[in-house]
């Protein structure tokens, strides 16, 4: 790990991309991160009005390091562009987390506080994380999962987030029908591969498939109808196939989809982090 490099006057340069959504959700945090930034290095701020112009902004930076004040969705859309730029070995990002989901922000070891995540992106350290990168160019950050099942703030539209409307139309759901249901687990029809070993073939049902990052290797549990005892394996790379289905990858639902690869990449991009912070493994 290693501080971020300051510029020739001694300051560190930053391009500061703040989510519309966090102006919207917590504007009394982001003036605080503003302020804190602005004290201790060159900042230029850039308000976007949508993943559009979030997208030309980020394209603009030039040696700027890009500091995003956003949630969840914002550090994923960020690192979705720059992996799309090819420009993630090489690059470092910075995040104040502010917004409604910050926990995969939390998880990566980012705090969560406007003036502590400030102050880390000041003086914090760069530390490597893991990246799962799948056969049509998608970013995993934190936790995979097949199927599906619906949680808080989620939704299927992808990185984008949910929209207003959608909050509204659960929001209505939830005063209809005020009992909470039992989620039933459908099993699935899939098979599972680990470095081109088959872990789970197509006779036997499963229950749920989680993959994640663990030490530079995709961590793979998979849990089926028939046996107590989950099914593990370290690989890196895994593919699922079979039946449509569909697969959260940390804060968006993608699919269906019958077949789909995710690859490891090893210490594919680096985020400031607080020096001990305890992040991705």
């Amino acid at each position: 790990m290693s501080a971020p490099e300051p510029a020739e006057n001694g300051e560190q340069q930053l391009l500061v991309v703040i989510d519309p959504a966090a102006r919207r959700t917590d504007g009394e945090s982001v003036r605080i991160a503003k302020d804190v930034l602005s004290a201790g290095a060159t900042a230029k701020f850039c308000l976007p009005d949508g993943p559009a112009d979030f997208a030309r902004v980020l394209a603009r930076r030039g040696a700027r390091r890009p500091v995003v004040v956003g949630d969840d969705r914002a550090l994923l859309r960020t690192v979705a562009l720059l992996h799309r730029e090819r420009d993630l070995s090489t690059g470092v990002l910075s995040l104040v987390p502010v917004g409604v989901s910050v926990e995969l922000a939390r998880s990566l070891g980012v705090p969560t506080g406007a003036v502590a995540a400030a102050r880390a992106v000041l003086d914090g350290v760069v530390r490597r994380l893991d990246l799962l990168v799948d056969d049509s160019d998608g970013v995993v950050l934190g936790d995979l999962r097949i199927p599906a099942l619906p949680s808080a703030g989620g939704s299927a539209d992808g990185p984008g987030g949910s929209s207003v409307w959608d909050t509204c139309r659960s929001l209505v759901r939830t005063l209809v029908k005020p009992v909470p249901q039992m989620l039933a687990v459908h099993p699935h029809r899939l098979r599972v591969e680990a470095d081109g070993v088959v872990l789970s073939d197509l006779d036997e049902p499963v229950e749920t498939v989680t993959v994640r990052s663990r030490g530079g290797r995709a961590e793979v549990v998979i849990r089926t109808s028939a046996s107590a005892e989950p099914i593990t394996a370290s690989a890196l790379s895994v593919t699922v196939s079979g039946a449509d289905f569909r697969y959260r990858a940390d804060a968006a639902v993608t699919g269906p989809v019958r077949t789909r690869t995710w690859t490891l990449r090893a210490g594919a991009w680096g985020l400031t982090l607080p020096a001990g912070a305890v992040g991705q493994a």
